[in-house]
């Protein structure tokens, strides 16, 4: 059992009702496919947010 302090009472209420502490996610320890999507999705969005500021600043 890890003595961490719930953030808000949400995250108490979650952690009472499921008996879990919901945890930081490993990249490292998913399988490949939902890793390479994960980082499909990251790097879309990245790339996506410089191409709307270029856009913006072009116009």
């Amino acid at each position: 059992m890890t003595d961490k302090k719930p953030m808000n009472d949400v995250i108490d209420h979650m952690s009472n009702i499921e008996g879990s502490v919901p945890a930081q996610i490993e990249m490292n320890k998913l399988p490949k496919p939902l890793r390479f999507f994960g980082y499909f999705v990251f790097g879309f969005f990245a790339i996506s947010i410089v191409i709307v500021i270029i856009g913006n600043l072009l116009n």
